[in-house]
C-alpha cells in the first residue's frame, strides 16, 4: 500500500501500524470518553451542570428552572450520573445532586474559558 511521503516517515518513526495501534488508548478507555462526550453534547444537561457547579440542588429546583417533566429529567440527570459528572445523595425524602470532582473539574475549566471568551 503506498502511503503520502510525510505520512509514510512519521509512521515508520512511531513503529508502523504495529507502534501506531500500540499507542491507542484501550476499548474501555474510548467508551468511558464516549459516554463523557455524548453526555456533554445536550444543551439541558450542560443547563444541569452550570447549576449544580452554583450549589447542590434537589429534583424539584432543578425541574423548575428547566421547566420540563419529570421523566425527561430523570433520564438527563441518569446520563451525567453515568458518565460520572454527578452524584445524588439521600437526605431524608429528597436526592440532592451535586457535582462530582470529574464534573467540577470539567465544568470549571470550561466555564472560565467561556466566560474568558465572552469578555474578549
Amino acid at each position: 500500500m503506498a502511503l503520502p511521503e510525510g505520512i509514510e516517515e512519521a509512521l515508520c518513526r512511531c513503529g508502523g501500524i504495529t507502534g501506531l495501534m500500540e499507542r491507542l488508548p484501550g476499548d474501555e478507555a474510548l467508551e468511558r470518553e464516549s459516554v463523557l462526550f455524548r453526555a456533554l453534547a445536550d444543551p439541558l444537561r450542560l443547563k444541569i451542570l452550570a447549576m449544580l457547579a452554583v450549589q447542590p440542588l434537589c429534583v424539584c429546583v432543578i425541574k423548575a428552572v428547566l421547566g420540563i417533566a419529570d421523566s425527561k429529567l430523570s433520564y438527563h440527570l441518569s446520563v451525567l450520573k453515568k458518565a460520572g459528572l454527578i452524584t445524588g445523595e439521600a437526605q431524608g425524602n429528597w436526592i440532592i445532586y451535586s457535582l462530582t470532582d470529574l464534573g467540577d473539574t470539567l465544568w470549571v475549566r470550561r466555564i472560565r474559558a467561556a466566560k474568558d471568551r465572552e469578555k474578549e
